[in-house]
């Protein structure tokens, strides 16, 4: 591999997924950590590809930083030194057709399951824009330097899907970003829960009922473009999970690829991070308070589990076959639910894919 392969990148986080475009040569293409200081992408292509690195989610290539020039091996190690958010544009050196890339995940250090909705392939052969969307599970934990990170990401709206009871127990550490929340008790979704907490598809079917009024909040914000934002529950996997599948599916976006997202929440949680630890001496007589600290005690609880039925099943098709059967399809829930009709999901995809 060439001395160009090891020019110094200023890049941070642990994982880039990597999506082309429809005109774009490079495809197929990943990075991912081969150690702590260093990074490793690959991709295909038919000709050479000029690797460029910006600090900005609309950064273009006159004002990125070429960093790897006709790369024609289809893969370029780089040192790392922890920018806050890079974005890497992947040019084919001959027709000029760009590729926009970022970090999947934000390698937070008390963070859980933080991803940017970014690069999927989308409605019209179109990819979502990085840097616009965020899923996450609870930030009451965040480090100072976790804080610097995601204040780099310039949120402007923070959806909190969390119960009442998750939003006092465990309050988000993420100052100056407008936030919004609707009320409601965690005791139904307990009772779906029991003593663990593998929900299944049936708790899933609760969603699209009791989730509304976020996802009407939430899409209000899209369509105003009051972006870039995140929305979170506890963990960022059941209730984010849900609302990440309502999005991805006003955008185009191919159910195979929702269920694949919605699997990668066993791979990038931290529930250790996710709510601080419970004095049961304090919260006795708090029913809520006492079933996050038998989760905290359970040595199983502690590692993410798979979000699919015995027989391989996701949990999120409960939701989708409760919108099929009730309105026949994502777009006439979304329209009836949370007020978002053809002409809105058309403005969508413009805002929102690239």
């Amino acid at each position: 591999m060439s001395m160009k392969k090891t020019a110094a990148l200023l890049l941070s986080g642990m994982t880039l997924v990597i999506a082309g475009s429809a005109f774009a040569r490079a495809d197929n293409a990943a990075a991912e950590r081969v150690a702590a200081d260093r990074l490793l992408v690959t991709w295909q292509a038919k000709g050479p590809v000029d690797v460029y690195l910006s600090d900005r989610m609309d950064g273009d290539i006159a004002s990125a930083k070429l960093v790897s020039a006709k790369d024609d091996d289809g893969r370029a190690e780089f040192m790392t030194d922890g920018i806050a958010r890079p974005y890497v544009l992947l040019r084919d050196s001959r027709d000029r057709s760009v590729v926009r890339v970022a970090e999947r995940v934000l390698h937070l250090e008390q963070g859980s399951n933080f991803r940017d909705l970014g690069g999927y392939g989308a409605a019209d052969g179109k990819t979502i824009r990085w840097g616009m969307i965020y899923r996450a599970g609870g930030s009451a934990m965040l480090t100072t330097a976790d804080l610097a990170q995601v204040q780099s990401l310039g949120l402007r709206n923070l959806v909190d899907l969390r119960s009442d009871e998750e939003r006092v127990l465990a309050p988000t550490k993420i100052d100056g970003v407008p936030y919004s929340a609707v009320g409601y008790s965690m005791s139904a979704l307990a009772a779906g829960m029991g003593k663990t907490p593998q929900n299944g598809a049936n708790l899933y079917r609760n969603f699209p009922a009791m989730l509304a009024p976020q996802l009407r909040i939430i899409f209000g914000m899209l369509k105003r473009q009051e972006g870039p934002l995140e929305y979170n529950c506890s963990a960022g996997q059941d209730r984010t999970g849900f609302v990440t599948a309502m999005i991805l599916s006003s955008l185009g976006v191919p159910r195979e690829t929702i269920l694949r997202d919605y699997a990668l929440s066993t791979r990038y949680r931290q529930p250790k991070y996710e709510m601080p630890r419970i004095d049961t001496t304090v919260y006795a007589n708090n029913p809520v308070a006492m079933m996050f600290a038998r989760f905290q005690d359970d040595p199983k609880a502690a590692m993410p589990q798979p979000l699919q039925e015995a027989d391989g099943r996701p949990f999120l098709t409960g939701a989708f076959e409760e919108i099929d059967a009730k309105y026949g399809s994502v777009d006439a829930y979304l329209e009836k639910e949370a007020g978002v009709s053809k002409v809105d999901i058309a403005a969508l995809r413009r805002t929102y894919l690239e």
